[in-house]
């Protein structure tokens, strides 16, 4: 396979381009070519250029130059490289054209990034006892600030038997967002994914552990390219199956990253995910008298009165008022992160001096 199977195109090759003019003098005497990271398994990264597949390693200079680490290569990326004895050495990372991060579990403030030049992201779901709309609302926070075009998809559409109801309810979260209920097992809401399998389409999915991704992942190929497990009956929770971040190559051309389960979802920034997510609160709150209102108790709030008049649900409003108050929280703590880290690095350059 080429470069063109993974989805380089006249956009990348552009970036590619820009990249080479700005770093002519690093280029002397070298050979740079263009990869993507197709797999992370933690201790390496897995590159595949038109010289074929190799690992590889982020060098010194890429390493001390990133401020975070969601900088750094992750699945998806384009990057620069070139031989080295044993791994390629990446040099550079071309700039993306999305990047879907969360805050990485931990006491730390920090982003680890999940995936990046991502084109559709499938939010899945799973309709059995682990389903759950809140939960849901994070994930498509995350979507629209990753600048990926999301897709929610209810799988296991077999183990319920409110199919319609719980359509209906996503579909009152997600206004504008297509919505399909599917099921490995019987068959069912295939053809409506596979209008997204085009070549050239970069498509990764996300979701709690157990949801059915390595499973529809088979499905959508036609063959086991990755393992399954089972569920927890009682509770519906899901295993570990995918315990690295991997892309493959559908046989309809489109390019599929696979991500391990998330146990919880921190959002990493608000950006303008909550307004896109929550559309039908900020819409609300155009009315209400004060432009500074907090939809709690002031004279004049639109958004709580359309909740005491049941056009809004007590539920949403809630998850609302709590994700803003998070993202505000976690936005002041990667501001102070930042400051320190500023101030140390120049700090550092006052004492080489």
């Amino acid at each position: 396979m080429t470069i063109e199977h993974y989805g380089w195109n006249a956009d990348r090759n552009k970036k590619w381009e820009t990249w080479l003019e700005a770093n002519q003098e690093r280029r002397a005497g070298k050979d740079y070519v263009p990869a993507r990271v197709t797999g992370d398994y933690g201790m390496g990264l897995k590159l595949v250029s038109d010289k074929g597949e190799v690992w590889g390693q982020v060098s010194g200079r890429l390493r001390h130059h990133t401020l975070l680490e969601g900088d750094l290569p992750a699945v998806g990326d384009w990057v620069i490289i070139s031989d080295g004895e044993d791994t390629a050495v990446i040099h550079g990372v071309l700039e993306r054209s999305s990047r879907i991060s969360r805050q990485a579990a931990g006491n730390q403030i920090r982003e680890q990034l999940i995936a990046a030049n991502v084109d559709t992201l499938l939010l899945v779901t799973a309709l059995n006892h682990d389903f759950n709309p809140r939960r849901l609302e994070r994930y498509l926070i995350m979507a629209w600030n990753s600048g990926a075009n999301p897709i929610i998809v209810l799988s296991k559409r077999d183990l319920s038997d409110c199919v319609e109801q719980q359509l209906a309810e996503v579909e009152r979260i997600a206004p504008g967002v297509p919505v399909v209920a599917v099921s490995a097992l019987q068959e069912l809401g295939k053809e409506q994914l596979e209008q997204i399998l085009v070549p050239g389409n970069t498509i990764a999915m996300t979701g709690t552990s157990g949801c059915g991704k390595s499973t529809m992942l088979n499905w959508l190929s036609g063959a086991s390219i990755q393992q399954t497990q089972g569920v927890r009956e009682e509770d519906s929770r899901g295993r570990h199956t995918t315990t690295a971040r991997q892309m493959f190559v559908l046989p309809q051309g489109a390019i599929m990253i696979d991500t391990p389960g998330m146990r919880e979802l921190t959002l990493w920034e608000e950006g303008t995910g909550l307004s896109s997510a929550f559309g039908d609160i900020e819409d609300l709150a155009q009315d209400c008298k004060f432009s500074d209102c907090r939809h709690q108790s002031e004279t004049g709030c639109a958004v709580r009165k359309a909740m005491d008049e049941g056009v809004l649900p007590s539920e949403r409003l809630t998850s609302y008022l709590k994700l803003q108050y998070q993202a505000r929280k976690e936005a002041e703590s990667l501001r102070r992160k930042q400051q320190g880290k500023s101030f140390s690095g120049k700090t550092r350059q006052g004492k080489q001096r």
